[in-house]
């Protein structure tokens, strides 16, 4: 059951102070001495950061991807188009919703990608494809009205699903995957959460639906990535993921570890209202890989030049080893 922690709200993401998380890791420190293994998995196509950031750059080159916008519509066509020339299942999944900044009527959708074999256990992995339509903790006011780029927040967790996109076209993964792209993520008003996740939270709430893809299989548990693009990376272990998904918290970290990834910090990090609550309020085990650091967070800065295809080949390897070490 989801723990409802106290809250302290910063915007688009809800931060909540530490008190007593890092008793709930059950001693995760041990992984700072965890042996380091690296390389690739053989016979699996190697996780380019050049190629993310490519697709960062093609992100960011639409404009705005806010929700009902020309680039969110082309960003959304892009991803199904990708998933049927590479010959995987695609789903689009459209609602209708209230945006809450310009309080009008707006259609969402998620959209679903599926590889490896049908049914059994699958892994989950997401990220919001859409962007905030303000820039509302830019330095400058007479630019927060301006939408953002989002080449961080929203761009680099996409970037490195379509890339895996890829990968598992060459290389069918063992076992089931299913790459979730979230809309509305990001539309909400600063100190109201409920605006927030609009995307993550039907299909969290629907996952067990019939006509939902998600229900076809057993989640073997939920990683999402947002915010995971810039330069000197560092990725703490998100609060709500570790008090509410200790085992799975623990299980990416120590995979981590053990591949040597310098960007993922075992230690005690903020708690950040994400788009993993809504699968953890479901029971379902979800963590959220985010550097919450990130001082370009909701201004007209948050541009591709703060990015880093060394960052995003980090949490590419991770992603990589998850799909095809079961």
């Amino acid at each position: 059951m989801f723990s409802r922690l106290p809250r302290i709200i910063h915007g688009g993401g809800i931060r909540i102070p530490w008190i007593s998380l890092w008793l709930a890791a059950g001693g995760l420190g041990i992984f700072l001495n965890a042996p380091v293994v690296c390389g690739e998995i053989e016979g699996v196509t190697e996780f380019s950061g050049a190629r993310a950031m490519e697709f960062i750059n093609i992100q960011c080159d639409m404009g705005p991807r806010t929700p009902g916008s020309a680039g969110n519509l082309q960003l959304r066509e892009m991803i199904v188009e990708m998933a049927r020339e590479h010959g995987l299942e695609v789903n689009t999944l459209c609602f209708d919703a209230i945006d809450p900044i310009s309080e009008r009527e707006v259609q969402l959708c998620n959209v679903i990608v599926s590889a490896g074999p049908p049914g059994g256990e699958r892994l989950w992995l997401g990220a919001h494809y859409d962007t905030r339509p303000i820039s509302d903790h830019d330095d400058d006011p007479k630019l927060r009205s301006t939408p953002l780029a989002g080449a961080n927040d929203g761009a680099s967790g996409v970037a490195v699903l379509l890339h895996l996109m890829e990968i598992m076209a060459n290389d069918p993964p063992p076992q089931g995957v299913d790459l979730m792209f979230f809309d509305g993520e990001d539309s909400g008003l600063s100190g109201d959460p409920s605006g927030f996740c609009l995307g993550s939270r039907r299909l969290a709430a629907t996952c067990r639906d019939f006509a939902n893809p998600l229900s076809r299989g057993t989640p073997r548990g939920v990683v999402v990535l947002d915010m995971i693009g810039k330069k000197n990376l560092q990725v703490p272990m998100e609060g709500y993921s570790l008090v509410n998904a200790p085992a799975w918290t623990a299980a990416i970290f120590e995979r981590a570890a053990k591949l040597g990834l310098g960007a993922f910090v075992p230690e005690r990090g903020p708690g950040v209202y994400d788009d993993h609550v809504p699968f953890l309020e479901q029971g379902i085990p979800a963590v959220d890989l985010i550097d919450f650091d990130f001082p370009q967070w909701h201004t007209t800065a948050d541009t591709p030049d703060i990015c880093s295809g060394a960052s995003l080949a980090q949490v590419g390897r991770l992603m990589v080893d998850l799909i095809y070490n079961p």
